[in-house]
């Protein structure tokens, strides 16, 4: 039986883009004093890596689950919603910071931003997803609890 998708948002990094253009930036300067070598042609890679994996959250809700990953799906996670216990708004502070982190609130995946949403799950774990459409999300996952 296949899942029906009821919200799905993915936000972009903007931070992360900026500071590894920053660094970057860095990068060719070392290249053009420099010139090619292996190590800064490696970590010039790396930054692209980076970028590609964290380039933005895709947050995805169904009728049966929500799941989030980093650029194309990746370090994420799927919870059933039926293993939630409550969703709030929540705003986070700069000590969040960006990325995936474990805090004193609980997990927090995020890419920019303070707005969020808390996941309170059953098991006692919270969670914290960064995202720009707040309310959006909040409705689609409020409209799901309750039917579950």
């Amino acid at each position: 039986m296949t899942q029906k998708l009821i919200y799905q948002h993915k936000q972009f990094a903007y931070i992360i883009f900026v500071l590894l253009g920053w660094i970057a930036s860095f990068v060719i300067l070392a290249l053009v004093l420099l010139g090619p070598n292996v190590p800064i042609i490696l970590f010039a890679i790396s930054l692209i890596v980076i970028g590609f994996i964290f380039h933005g959250l895709t947050i995805k809700v169904s009728d049966k689950d929500i799941s989030w990953g980093f650029g194309p799906g990746v370090l994420g996670k799927k919870i059933k919603l039926s293993d939630i216990e409550q969703v709030k708004a929540v705003t986070n502070s700069f000590r969040h910071g960006i990325g995936i982190r474990i805090t004193h609130d609980g997990w927090v995946y995020t890419v920019h931003g303070f707005s969020a949403v808390a996941l309170d799950l059953k098991d006692g774990t919270s969670i914290r997803l960064g995202t720009n459409d707040q309310e959006n999300l909040l409705t689609a996952l409020n409209s799901r609890l309750d039917n579950n």
